[in-house]
């Protein structure tokens, strides 16, 4: 076989697999990256997430709830800092070689988040991920910074909304 067969057969190969892999990939897929805040498994969508770093220095800022720990440096960009164990209403705990820093982002507002560790990229399918439950009240802001709960194999995961995350109210 000559060079020019060989490297057709190696592109006619590898469009039939990304053919087969773009059908195998439906629209109804969201992909997210898990993390852990206490005891539970939270997620956050992956075209939400700038980057995830591990700690550096912040900055404290005066004035703002006990949850914003302050203000830190991503490259020139000046971002809150915002420990979701207080946001959550847990104790804080120090920092371990696990935490990490996630920096999520919309069109416009980004923001830094202190998780305990980092676990895991999901895939699950839209049509198993359901609602919150009524039982979460809105007074307590639960049921807006929840964007469903995840169902999958072995586990659920409850999974935030990134937006409401974001909202400053400081």
């Amino acid at each position: 076989m000559s060079n020019d067969n060989k490297l057709k057969s190696i592109m006619q190969k590898q469009q039939k697999q990304q053919k087969q892999s773009i059908e195998k990939e439906p629209d109804d897929i969201l992909q997210l990256v898990g993390f852990i805040i206490g005891n539970e498994e939270l997620a956050v969508p992956i075209l939400n997430i700038q980057e995830i770093i591990k700690p550096i220095e912040c900055t404290k800022v005066p004035s703002v709830p006990d949850y914003v720990l302050g203000v830190f440096n991503l490259r020139g960009s000046i971002l809150p800092l915002i420990d979701l164990r207080r946001k959550f209403g847990l104790p804080s705990a120090t920092q371990t070689e696990d935490t990490r820093f996630i920096v999520i982002k919309t069109e416009n507002n980004e923001a830094g988040f202190v998780i305990d560790k980092l676990t895991q990229a999901i895939r699950i399918n839209q049509s198993d991920i359901e609602t919150p439950p009524e039982t979460f009240s809105k007074e307590d802001g639960v049921e807006n910074l929840i964007f469903g709960i995840g169902k999958m194999e072995n586990s659920i995961i409850t999974i935030l909304n990134v937006n409401a995350l974001l909202k400053r109210d400081f």
